[in-house]
């Protein structure tokens, strides 16, 4: 099993006073708490790293150790989830790319009353799963969006790049464009974790086909590839792309790419771990039954510069 593995933040609670409180209004035993964030992110991917600054954030606000872990195999992710329960942790944060891996763990987590919060995947999954809340963007609305998106800009025919075959997220998002976009839709799968590969087929089919006119990457990393493809193919075809970092928003204020969806992934690490927290120490539940919705926001050449200094910090 391939593992990513960061211990990010041990925090330390101030003594209590004799009210039951912390001296800044929290209940006692608000501090200490120990929580892991579990996800599928791959080794080296920027997304993930917003994911985790924003976990960090809440962590050193609320006193967690927070352990952050990953692997992209389902069956790695899931062994993940299972070491945390072993270790006795406060609570849970977990992605549900493959959300059938996710059913044992969850139900064992459950089982040893170890609260579990889901975020960034799995949004039609988290109910089902037995997760007290869920923090993403919905995909399927996200790829609908970008659909008409691509109406008004008078595309035709539309490459949807899916760099991890089987993710429920990305898998909705480009049936999302393919409902909503009037042109012709079709999926290139690639390797997500062999970049040049990536270059090389896209390269490849734009070549083969003239009248692709639209690239729909699933992530920045992905987008940036994709632009270095059009031009190695000589292509018309613009980019498109879900997620953004830094040189992304660069390449949307330079016209390279020509619009990025938000779902906000600095957002989401931070409020899963402070769903949590506020688990623990009041009982409060997040979002009513209901996914608490951190997107889509559409990111383009307008909107570019007001984004611009969060992303080159590492937070959009």
């Amino acid at each position: 099993m391939t593992a990513v593995i960061g211990l990010l933040v041990a925090g330390c609670s101030s003594s209590g006073t004799d009210d039951g409180s912390d001296g800044a209004g929290a209940p006692r035993g608000s501090g200490g708490l120990r929580v892991a964030l579990v996800t599928h992110g791959g080794e080296g991917d920027a997304f993930w790293d917003r994911v985790r600054k924003g976990a960090e954030a809440a962590a050193a606000k609320d006193g967690i150790e927070l352990t952050y872990v990953s692997d992209p195999d389902a069956a790695g992710q899931a062994d993940l989830v299972r070491e945390a329960i072993r270790d006795g942790v406060d609570g849970i944060a977990l992605t549900l790319a493959k959300p059938q891996a996710m059913k044992g763990p969850v139900n064992e987590a459950r089982a040893a009353d170890i609260p579990v919060v889901g975020l960034n995947s799995g949004l039609d999954a988290w109910k089902e799963a037995g997760l007290l809340a869920f923090f993403g963007q919905d995909e399927s609305l996200a790829g609908r969006a970008v659909g008409e998106k691509l109406n008004d800009l008078k595309a035709k025919h539309t490459l949807c790049l899916v760099h991890e075959r089987g993710n429920v997220g990305v898998e909705a998002r480009c049936a999302g464009v393919k409902k909503t976009f009037r042109g012709t839709t079709e999926n290139l799968y690639v390797d997500g974790t062999d970049m040049r590969a990536v270059r090389g087929i896209l390269a490849a089919r734009l070549r083969q086909d003239s009248s692709i006119d639209q690239v729909v990457a699933n992530g920045a990393d992905y987008a940036l590839a994709s632009v270095e493809a059009v031009k190695e193919a000589d292509s018309d075809a613009e980019v498109a792309t879900f997620d953004l970092n830094g040189e992304l928003v660069d390449a949307v204020r330079g016209g390279n790419v020509r619009f990025a969806v938000d779902q906000q992934p600095y957002l989401q690490g931070y409020l899963a771990v402070d769903a949590l927290w506020l688990y623990r120490i009041n009982g409060n539940v997040s979002g009513g039954a209901a996914p608490v919705l951190t997107g889509p926001a559409f990111v383009t050449k307008a909107e570019a510069d007001s984004v611009a200094g969060f992303a080159a910090a590492g937070t959009r």
